[in-house]
């Protein structure tokens, strides 16, 4: 049974899933995160089904094992193909949560939307997790994916805010796939670091849909109906990778100014 006092538990692939975090923290700053980045994997995108399954199960033990009371699946690859897994994981113990479903429920609110692109890693789009639940929640709506495969690896390496992401940026969205689109969504966790510069491409005619808020609103929602929201935070974050990053606890830095611990932990050695 799950209490107040327990924390939020968070995964991704790598540091994409901080901006959920940090989301989640500014939202509900009450409550104690406890993140696991699987840097030892990265990119998720380009790993079959069935390992990602197996990182996602790993993981989800891991934070049960940290005394969660919810655990977010901050990675789009991870909800698009190991979901059940987590919730299997889960059962009673914890709440599952990944990121598609509260990004979709977003576009019902964009009353201007008629064409909806996705961008996303290349697991992501191979199972057109988007189209299908776009289709279903919203049948009116035309959509179109593209799978992006440079971007997060790029961004976990620090590229972002400069001449050789923006080029790059640029050369995907000027695909095809995108044109005549009315909003974007941002279907990789990683992307809202390079959200101005996908901005600047598009200089205010498309409408950017990133997970991250969607999804913190989506947590304060359900912890709100099973009267599960902390009163006040105890203990400090906590931050796990499987493989140490600089650039990882560099980006972790700029979401959460206090001194961060970061905690090397193989779960598959």
């Amino acid at each position: 049974m799950q209490s107040k006092k327990q924390a939020i538990g968070i995964f991704d692939s790598g540091i994409g899933g901080l901006t959920v975090a940090n989301a989640i923290q500014k939202l509900l700053p009450n409550e104690r995160i406890v993140y696991f980045g699987d840097t030892a994997h990265l990119p998720y995108g380009d790993k079959s089904a069935k390992a990602i399954q197996h990182y996602a199960k790993g993981i989800s033990h891991f934070l049960l094992g940290k005394d969660c009371k919810m655990v977010v699946v901050a990675c789009n690859t991870a909800s698009a193909v190991a979901f059940n897994e987590v919730k299997k994981a889960c059962g009673r113990l914890a709440i599952p949560i990944n990121v598609i479903d509260p990004v979709v429920k977003e576009l019902g609110k964009q009353q201007t939307v008629k064409k909806v692109g996705v961008i996303a890693t290349k697991r992501t789009v191979s199972t057109r997790v988007y189209t299908k639940r776009i289709l279903k929640s919203h049948p009116e709506l035309l959509s179109t994916e593209l799978a992006t495969p440079l971007l997060a690896p790029m961004i976990e390496e620090g590229f972002f805010n400069n001449k050789i992401s923006q080029t790059i940026i640029n050369s995907y969205l000027a695909k095809k796939n995108l044109d005549n689109i009315d909003a974007l969504i941002l279907a990789c966790t990683h992307y809202p670091l390079i959200q101005k510069e996908i901005e600047n491409y598009y200089k205010g005619k498309v409408q950017i849909l990133d997970s991250a808020h969607a999804v913190a609103l989506a947590v304060q929602q359900e912890l709100t109906s099973k009267k599960l929201l902390s009163d006040n935070r105890e203990g400090e974050h906590e931050f796990y990778v499987s493989d140490f990053t600089e650039s990882f606890e560099q980006t972790a830095r700029i979401f959460f100014p206090e001194e961060i611990h970061l905690r090397e932990m193989n779960l598959w050695a």
